[in-house]
C-alpha cells in the first residue's frame, strides 16, 4: 500500500475543539415551588395560613436543589410572600430564584456558563456538540455562543464529521 492509499483521519487532525454542554453543565435539578398551592381558592393569600403551611413543609426535600419560587395563577401577591418562602427554604437549597422553573433553568445555565473559563478557546475552532444523551435547552447553546464570540476563531454546531457553521472571525 503506497501513501496515496493511506486513510487519513481529517477529523482527528483538524484541531477542532468540541464543547459538550451536557458535560459542562452537569445535572441541573430545578424544583418548582408554586405558591398557588397555598392560596385560598388559588386567588388570595391569607398570611397566617400561609405561614403555618410553610412551617409544616419538610424542607429536607429541597436539600441541595435549585428552587424556583413562582405562582402559576394570576393572583396578586405581595413581595413578602416570595421572600417568606425563600427565608424558609434557604438553609436547605443550593440556590433559590423567584422565577418559573424554566426561567430558573436559564438562570442556572447562565451562571454555570459564566463560571466557565472561556479564555482557553482563544483563537480556536470550536464545535458546540449537538448530540447528547439528555436534552440540552437551546438557550444553553445561545449563551455559550455569546461567550465564544469574544474568544473563538470559528464557532460551529454539530459533530466534527457534520457541522453547521455559526460564526467565523
Amino acid at each position: 500500500m503506497d501513501n496515496s492509499d493511506t486513510i487519513v483521519n481529517k477529523v482527528a487532525n483538524s484541531n477542532l475543539i468540541t464543547i459538550d454542554l451536557e458535560k459542562l453543565l452537569g445535572d441541573i435539578d430545578i424544583i418548582g415551588f408554586d405558591i398557588k398551592d397555598f392560596l385560598f381558592m388559588e386567588l388570595m393569600l391569607k398570611e397566617a395560613d400561609f405561614r403555618e403551611s410553610l412551617t409544616a413543609i419538610d424542607w429536607n426535600l429541597y436539600r441541595n436543589k435549585n428552587i424556583a419560587v413562582y405562582c402559576s395563577t394570576d393572583a396578586i401577591l405581595a413581595p413578602w410572600a416570595f421572600a417568606l418562602v425563600i427565608a424558609n427554604a434557604k438553609p436547605f437549597a443550593r440556590s433559590i430564584y423567584q422565577a418559573t422553573p424554566q426561567e430558573a433553568l436559564t438562570l442556572v445555565i447562565r451562571q454555570k456558563l459564566a463560571d466557565h473559563d472561556w479564555n482557553q478557546y482563544t483563537g480556536r475552532r470550536i464545535i458546540l456538540k449537538g448530540c447528547s444523551d439528555k436534552a440540552i435547552p437551546s438557550n444553553a447553546y445561545s449563551i455559550a455562543t455569546e461567550y465564544l464570540l469574544d474568544v473563538a476563531d470559528r464557532i460551529m454546531y454539530g459533530e466534527a464529521c457534520s457541522f453547521v457553521p455559526i460564526w467565523r472571525k
